[in-house]
């Protein structure tokens, strides 16, 4: 073959807060680990988490799990795994204690425990109040916790293979998964991490719109190579729209600074989260917010001279918690918006910000199709899903997401790599083979079609056809244009290798992963006829069998799009929990 082959126990493909917690607990657990990573694991996108990692700790007013767990299953407009969200919220406290003690520099009340803002969609006594669940480091949280997970994984001897990218999982003839095909992104060397034990943690993929809060390395790698491997998407139509990116420019303002006490206002200066949402107000779950905002603006009632935003006012705060609690936003917001928030309005816009679908996974963090785990396959963190954020993710969850089921998987790997033999079986070959050969079309493609022109009209079909608001007429053009665009992936060109950077080679990988994303989006999101969570039709009927649209008797279940004929499958939630009640299905309301 001359492709070089190396040999771990297990292979991670993502260095961010999923992959950096499962390789802690790998390495410190004896087993050779490799961890690749397209940027330093501190560049990682949980790096631009800013507002914190929900666990009821307690710290500032009574919390309890039970009650986590009813805002998740609430938050995700009952399309959540209740077994799933009960382990996570369970292992909240735990996993949090546990950062704290790696040295993540959390804010400290006056007493010396950790400190926690409310969020929106946390809420006391199943619904009640607002409550402080967010266990925060100023606006930095993510930032933090990717420097405390990397240096102990630094300790633990962990192999970090940086400015690799993984291009395809290898499979037998079987279907068990024996590592990836990787590429050194610097010289375009090849090369096979074989493992007994792979975990995608390789993020999401906004990059699949125009005005995303994402990175542009989350393009949906770990979820491209799953679908090429004959793996399916679930509930890949479920996206969520922050409401408060940057106008213009889509960079993230924290949930915290409404946790902080930041009002959301229109051109007439009035509080309007006050009618859509009473009780919770500027608190109310991320994808009500955001509707909101997007109706205030299409009624008239946007700001700036093309009506297309609304303010985020904090000028009512003491400018020491501005400086204290949120230094990072008001350095972002002078930076991209021109504006001291101490002294003006932030003007924000709903904007692309996460997946909850992804690949199939339970709460060991095992990858499942047709209810059996994939034979040495595991995926966690923003690829995956588990389904704990069902249709709609709470803030703060994402966090949460990343520690417990980065833990989990590994716990679950360590398991099964006990029970392989010590030799490592021979290497299927044939997956490998089909991996270089993409890569070789990409280099002899001549008279195809720039990968910056796909890569837009790809970006363009997706915010056009399936953004915040969604119609059956629009949906259905924009299956058959990503379609089209897939024809366009397929031409793609790099132009002569001698004359451009390698990052032209990288960036046609990388599309190749967001068509996939991209085509199980809009096919999904076109075949979901009712309105749930962030995902909101404009035919879907408000009746007393479909309150505001929701269609528990015919969607009550997951979406499984299979990349062969874009086929779809659907399979049951599971409402029973793992030790509580189920919590019931009900209007969702704040």
């Amino acid at each position: 073959m001359g492709i070089p082959v190396r040999h771990f126990d297990a292979v991670i493909v993502g260095a961010g807060g999923a992959g950096m917690r499962a390789a802690l607990q790998l390495s410190e657990a004896g087993l050779k680990t490799a961890v690749l990573s397209k940027v330093f694991p501190t560049r990682s996108h949980t790096v631009a988490a800013q507002g914190g990692v929900s666990a009821s700790l307690g710290n500032s007013e009574e919390d309890h799990w039970h009650w986590h767990m009813y805002d998740t299953v609430k938050g995700s407009d009952w399309l959540g795994d209740q077994d799933a969200i009960e382990f996570m919220c369970r292992e909240a406290p735990k996993v949090v204690v546990e950062l704290e003690h790696f040295g993540m520099p959390f804010d400290r009340n006056a007493d010396g425990t950790i400190y926690q803002r409310p969020f929106g969609g946390h809420m006391s006594n199943f619904g009640e109040k607002p409550v402080r669940r967010a266990c925060a480091a100023a606006d930095r949280t993510g930032h933090a916790m990717l420097h405390a997970l990397y240096q102990r994984n630094v300790r633990a001897n962990t192999h970090f293979f940086v400015e690799w990218m993984a291009l395809d999982l290898i499979r037998d003839a079987e279907g068990r998964v024996q590592g990836v095909v990787a590429m050194e992104m610097e010289t375009s060397e090849i090369v096979v991490f074989q493992a007994k034990a792979t975990l995608f943690a390789t993020g999401g993929a906004g990059r699949i719109f125009a005005s995303s809060t994402n990175a542009f390395i989350n393009t949906g790698d770990g979820i491209g190579m799953a679908a090429r491997a004959g793996i399916p998407l679930e509930d890949m139509e479920f996206w969520q729209f922050h409401p408060t990116g940057v106008a213009g420019a889509g960079v993230l303002i924290t949930e915290g600074v409404r946790g902080e006490g930041g009002i959301l206002r229109n051109s007439a200066g009035e509080r309007f989260m006050e009618r859509y949402a009473p009780n919770a107000k500027d608190l109310a779950s991320r994808d009500v917010v955001s509707r909101a905002m997007v109706t205030e603006i299409n009624e008239g009632r946007g700001c700036g001279p093309n009506k297309d935003h609304v303010l985020l006012d904090i000028t009512h705060l003491d400018p020491e918690v501005i400086m204290s609690k949120l230094p990072g936003i008001r350095e972002i917001s002078i930076k991209f918006a021109g504006v001291d928030p101490i002294k003006a309005p932030i003007p924000v816009v709903p904007t692309c910000h996460y997946q909850m679908g992804g690949i199939p996974t339970n709460y060991h963090g095992e990858v499942v199709v047709h209810g059996e785990p994939v034979q040495g396959f595991y995926a966690a963190g923003e690829c995956a899903c588990a389904s704990v954020h069902g249709a709609n993710r709470l803030g703060t969850n994402s966090l949460l997401d990343l520690l417990v089921f980065g833990k989990s998987s590994a716990n679950s790997m360590i398991e099964f790599i006990k029970r392989q033999p010590e030799d490592l079986p021979a290497l299927a070959l044939a997956d490998v083979e089909r991996s270089v050969a993409r890569v070789e079309r990409l280099d002899k493609q001549t008279g195809g079609v720039q990968v910056n022109d796909a890569r837009s009209a790809l970006q363009r079909t997706m915010q056009a056809h399936c953004g915040v608001f969604r119609f059956k007429d629009m949906l259905e053009e924009g299956v058959k244009k990503i379609l089209e665009v897939e024809q366009m992936v397929a031409r793609t060109e790099i132009g002569d290798k001698s004359k451009v950077f390698n990052t032209a080679r990288i960036e046609a990988l990388e599309l190749d992963n967001l068509i996939e994303v991209a085509k199980a989006t809009m096919i999904s999101a076109n075949a979901r006829t009712e309105s749930r969570g962030a995902h909101v039709r404009d035919d879907a009927k408000d009746t007393e069998e479909t309150p505001n649209g929701r269609d528990d008797k015919n969607w009550l279940k997951h979406t499984l799009w299979f990349r062969d004929g874009n086929r779809l499958e659907y399979k049951p939630v599971n409402l029973k929990p793992l030790t509580v009640d189920t919590i019931a299905l009900k209007t969702r309301s704040y």
